[in-house]
């Protein structure tokens, strides 16, 4: 078994919930009051947003869980989710309720990403 395989399904299982149980389904509706605190959208649109956020969430976690272009994956979780969370910060910040807690999970989070991607080698032995 690849040693990469694990963490690519804890982090696509993430991506997916996130994407189908929390934003396609609606079982988190902070996230739908975040997104309405974007300027530009009106309530239906923030709605759209997040179902389009929602669906991209599911793909990359499926893309995740491929192993396909690893690297590159691993740079469009970075780009994703320092967007939303600078996005919720400055826009929202007052329905964060632990904004330093969310900055370390998702550097955490990040972390493993690049692990799983083969970028980082956390298996190298010393000589």
């Amino acid at each position: 078994m690849n040693n990469l395989l694990l963490p690519r399904i804890a982090i696509a299982l993430v991506w997916i919930y996130q994407g189908f149980w929390c934003k396609l389904l609606g079982q988190a509706p902070h996230h739908q009051e975040i997104v309405e605190k974007t300027p530009f959208l009106n309530a239906c649109r923030a709605r759209r947003a997040l179902i389009a956020l929602g669906a991209l969430e599911c793909v990359l976690g499926m893309w995740v869980l491929s192993g396909i272009w690893a690297r590159e994956a691993a740079l469009a979780q970075t780009l994703l989710l320092v967007s939303m969370n600078a996005i919720a910060l400055l826009q929202a910040r007052s329905l964060i309720s632990d904004p330093l807690g969310m900055l370390l999970q998702n550097c955490i989070f990040l972390t493993l990403a690049w692990i799983a991607s083969g970028q980082v080698d956390c298996y190298a032995r010393a000589a």
